[in-house]
């Protein structure tokens, strides 16, 4: 399941979503999309009922998409409620 970034920036002017960076602590200090948390891929893989509700729903990105792709297939197959946002950090440099 995946969300463009467009449409993703759209629905976060009328609500609050969960919006996860899943890509490294030091590249996500540098910079990353407002109103993100970070939690790298592999702590969300390996621990996600440490982090995620399965009652809501997530918006993961990486650097270009690849990554929360295939986290968001890993999620969604034991139960949760995860969107790909696509092209990731990279594209929405592009677009912000």
């Amino acid at each position: 399941m995946s969300i463009s970034m467009e449409e993703l920036l759209e629905k976060m002017k009328y609500e609050k979503v969960n919006l996860i960076d899943i890509r490294s602590n030091i590249k996500y200090q540098n910079s990353h999309i407002p109103g993100a948390i970070n939690i790298p891929s592999n702590n969300l893989i390996n621990n996600p009922n440490n982090y995620l509700n399965k009652a809501e729903e997530y918006y993961l990105y990486c650097s270009s998409g690849h990554t929360s792709s295939s986290v968001v297939n890993i999620l969604n197959s034991v139960g949760y409620n995860t969107k790909n946002i696509l092209g990731g950090y990279n594209y929405y440099l592009l677009i912000k």
